[in-house]
């Protein structure tokens, strides 16, 4: 473990967890996408990530975690139970932790925010700026996305979550509890204290674009975050969205590094919904427009980011954010005919055509 600091923060929980080497690659695999170096030392694994170190020990059927702050700890602590509650589902995991910390409620990952201005960039893009304080966590981890807690007509005046002895969110019962669904941050200025979330907003049931339909300065939203894996750092990207995905590929663009090549596509629904990008990179940006045919059933998007080809040397890395059923098309070609694995692709599926959506913006 690290000895950057001599008094760093520790913790550990024992697992009640019979068949934990079964998935224990799966678990160490989730937890290398958060950019953490793993070494194997007889039963147990070591992770080093950027904020602290964790280990899981196999013979002894316990995790540790260890980092310089709270910050680090709660997010080491996190990604640990998540990748725990994922693969040993099935063993219902009992997971609670000792040492630093144990005893505290207060969530490290969330902020009450409050909604500072709202514009319109084009017909269905909308542009929401929220202002909270300490929000250097969403720029330190990495992560480009956050859960946001809405208030419905059904609860208007909802719970925030607290933090559980498993290191995970605690929520409130059902009828406090707020509606979270998953956006991008487009925009963040943490000496500020604000972050700019876009949403696409359409008719239908979507709790997200029903709220930013009516959002004005004054009123209040729980974020909580960052969620997500980071985009792996690479030369050459390609880079595949529609609406949903675009927030995400926008900032990709004015945020990777300047000497960064590749090729970008972004699907919208007509001319109307071009926005202003502020590429910083040699990616270029091509637009794609559906021209009346409805979002999810067009294949344009996804047989362009199939017919590019990927180069020979240097590092590239495949980035797709769109509807399920175009993903699944990606993906597959990046995975069963290119041969390429996680760690060099991303395909996700933001929203799914009849259903409410993953992920809107």
């Amino acid at each position: 473990m690290s000895q950057a600091s001599v008094r760093e923060l520790a913790c550990e929980a024992r697992l009640n967890l019979r068949h934990l080497p079964d998935y224990m690659d799966s678990i160490a695999d989730r937890l290398q996408s958060f950019e953490a170096d793993a070494s194997h030392h007889g039963q147990r694994i070591d992770f080093r990530f950027a904020f602290g170190d964790a280990s899981i020990d196999l013979e002894q059927l316990v995790m540790r975690a260890n980092a310089a702050d709270r910050d680090g700890l709660a997010r080491i602590k996190d990604l640990l139970a998540t990748a725990v509650q994922v693969y040993a589902r099935e063993e219902n995991p009992e997971i609670v932790w000792t040492g630093d910390l144990a005893d505290e409620t207060s969530l490290a990952q969330f902020r009450e925010m409050v909604v500072t201005a709202v514009r319109d960039l084009t017909p269905h893009m909308r542009r929401i700026r929220l202002a909270g304080e300490n929000l250097s966590r969403f720029a330190k981890f990495g992560g480009m996305h956050i859960r946001m807690l809405f208030p419905t007509r059904d609860v208007p005046d909802p719970l925030w979550p607290v933090l559980g002895g498993n290191g995970l969110p605690a929520w409130p019962a059902d009828d406090r509890r707020p509606v979270a669904r998953v956006y991008t941050i487009r925009a963040l200025d943490v000496a500020r204290g604000i972050m700019d979330v876009d949403f696409l907003v359409h008719p239908g049931d979507s709790v997200g674009s029903a709220w930013a339909m009516q959002a004005e300065p004054g009123m209040k939203v729980g974020v909580m975050g960052p969620v997500g894996r980071p985009v792996r750092q690479a030369e050459w990207y390609v880079m595949g969205s529609d609406e949903t995905g675009l927030p995400a590929l926008a900032r990709l663009l004015e945020t990777l590094p300047a000497q960064t090549r590749g090729v970008a596509f972004v699907e919208i629904a007509d001319e109307r919904e071009k926005q202003k990008i502020d590429n910083a990179t040699g990616i270029e940006l091509h637009w794609l427009t559906r021209d009346g045919v409805p979002a999810g059933e067009d294949r344009l998007l996804a047989e362009a980011v199939r017919s590019v080809a990927w180069p020979q040397d240097g590092s590239a890395f495949g980035w797709f954010a769109a509807e399920a059923a175009a993903a699944k098309v990606v993906r597959d070609y990046w995975r069963d005919t290119l041969g390429l694995g996680r760690e060099q692709t991303l395909a996700a599926a933001y929203w799914r055509r009849g259903a409410a959506g993953l992920m809107a913006g």
